[in-house]
């Protein structure tokens, strides 16, 4: 971790690997400064990962990396201990926060955080690049608050990339809050609503019978991809709901 004016620069990486029994070894498991990564119990051939914010933030200036790669027969869970809160800082710069994911081969990775909060005040660019070869399996999920309770939302940027095999099945990007462009919160945006999320379900079973388009329930919508993959797409009034949209989405894939 290094502190500088501009700001805190925190990394965190984790790798993963089959073990040539059925399980799930973690050679890699580093973080730093606001990015503590902790292992906790897993099941069967799943292991599993926490990501503890050590600190508050992201504050303005800050800039955050996390990496995760899994390789050939491996299977990995990363959840968070909590919410990440965007904060405003002394420094009037945005701040930054990079997920970098990574699926070889007969492996699988459920990247499971809870809500992001954009908090009032508060300047964050979000960017989560996930690069999977052909025989990978993913589930992503993405939950966004705008502001606290009563509180108007700070500036967010979010842009999704999903590969599979190399080619683009996703790359989408979502601008909230003030300055964001104008709509953002219209008819055809949020619609009023301060929650939004998604999931990113890849499975190479969807190759052959992909999910039928569809509106799951008021606010929530199933998108087939150009791929091997899946989006559902929700917004609601609170996190609450939205994680009731998406894990009943979820379960009608199944």
């Amino acid at each position: 971790m290094t502190t500088a004016a501009s700001g805190v620069r925190a990394t965190a990486r984790v790798l993963a690997r089959g073990d040539g029994r059925g399980g799930t070894v973690l050679p890699v498991l580093e973080g730093e400064g606001p990015l503590t990564v902790r292992r906790t119990r897993g099941t069967g051939a799943e292991a599993r990962v926490m990501l503890v914010g050590a600190m508050s933030g992201p504050l303005g200036g800050d800039h955050f990396t996390v990496s995760a790669h899994v390789a050939d027969g491996a299977r990995l869970r990363v959840g968070s201990a909590t919410a990440t809160l965007a904060l405003p800082g002394q420094e009037k710069t945005g701040a930054r926060y990079d997920v970098q994911l990574t699926v070889d081969d007969d492996a699988e990775l459920s990247w499971l955080p809870e809500q992001l909060i954009s908090a009032g005040g508060s300047d964050l660019h979000v960017t989560t690049t996930v690069d999977l070869a052909a025989g990978a399996r993913l589930l992503l999920r993405e939950e966004q608050v705008l502001g606290r309770a009563g509180e108007e939302p700070g500036r967010l940027t979010s842009r999704l990339t999903v590969r599979i095999d190399g080619r683009c099945v996703l790359d989408q990007e979502l601008a909230c809050g003030p300055g964001a462009p104008g709509g953002w919160d219209g008819p055809a945006g949020l619609a009023g609503h301060r929650a939004v999320g998604q999931l990113v379900v890849v499975r190479p079973g969807f190759a052959t019978e992909p999910p039928a388009a569809r509106t799951f329930e008021e606010g929530a919508a199933v998108l087939p991809l150009a791929g091997p993959a899946a989006l559902v797409t929700a917004v609601a009034p609170d996190a609450l709901r939205l994680r009731r949209l998406l894990d009943g989405a979820l379960a009608s894939l199944d």
